[in-house]
């Protein structure tokens, strides 16, 4: 079912708690792909009811970005979304998330904001305050929707740990469920913005996993220092890649590694001409 108002969500979330069933929430911005797909069935297997949400937030991207261009194939995200056995997909608009005249700043607007120390780094240091925007409509999809569990995939890894972080300071009764990067056979992680890469773009962008890949094999291997395998980036980048970040960093916290254990997590963010892909892997 195909819903726009937070009204009509709501009389469905009234119903099934009063049924004692279990809702799961599958928060995305549609252009919904197999990755998107994976979180969608462990709700349908692990809940009794899944709510997935297709918009697309204004207020988590930075200006110069792709907002007015991000895809947005709703109808096809419907039809996935009924055949994968959903229940709601709840599509609203701006004015309807964000009020009437919907202004979008936090001049106006009351905004979550996560800790600095985590957004100060990674994705956030190039996109200030996107885990700003991106906290603000996962509280209001909480709020709305009540779901006992919701579902995020660990491609977006930054974001699902301030999430986390977010759920523990503020009290909110949901459970996060994790879930893996599906990637496609040539090892590329799906992307709604691999949409933007021509067919020579995707091959460039097979620098990502393949950096990413190495590093774990050099670290299997027993190398644990991180400036020797930063260093192994570079045979794999070339003049079609603007290397943004490469970060060995805490799997919970954050924190900076100099040198690698089980619990690093290597983070990769690269320009290929005009978009940017990002990529990550755990060592241990």
């Amino acid at each position: 079912m195909l819903v726009h108002t937070i009204n009509e969500v709501r009389e469905c979330i009234k119903k099934w708690k009063k049924e004692g069933l279990t809702v799961g929430l599958v928060p995305t911005m549609g252009a919904l792909h197999n990755g998107h797909l994976s979180l969608i069935k462990k709700s349908v297997e692990k809940c009794d009811k899944t709510v997935v949400s297709v918009f697309v937030n204004p207020i988590q991207f930075c200006p110069g970005e792709d907002l007015d261009k991000y895809p947005r194939t709703l109808e096809a995200d419907e039809k996935l979304c009924q055949n994968a056995g959903v229940d709601i997909v709840f599509a609203p608009s701006p004015k309807e998330m964000y009020g009437e005249g919907h202004i979008l700043s936090n001049d106006f607007l009351t905004y979550v904001v996560p800790p600095f120390f985590y957004v100060d780094k990674l994705c956030g240091k190039s996109r200030v305050g996107h885990f700003d925007g991106v906290c603000t409509v996962v509280n209001k999809l909480f709020n709305i929707v009540q779901p006992d569990y919701a579902f995020f995939g660990q491609k977006d890894a930054q974001q699902l740990i301030i999430i986390k972080k977010m759920v523990k300071d503020l009290n909110i009764p949901v459970e996060i469920i994790p879930c893996p990067i599906v990637r496609e056979e040539s090892g590329l992680a799906l992307s709604s913005r691999n949409k933007y890469l021509s067919e020579t773009d995707k091959k460039e962008a097979l620098a990502l996993s393949k950096i990413l890949f190495n590093i774990k094999a050099c670290y299997d291997k027993g190398i644990k220092d991180v400036d020797a395998l930063s260093e192994t980036a570079y045979g794999f980048l070339n003049e079609h890649h603007s290397l943004e970040y490469l970060e060995f960093r805490d799997k919970e916290n954050l924190e900076q590694k100099t040198l690698a254990d089980d619990n690093t997590q290597v983070f990769i963010a690269l320009r290929i001409g005009s978009v940017r892909l990002i990529d990550n892997i755990l060592l241990g």
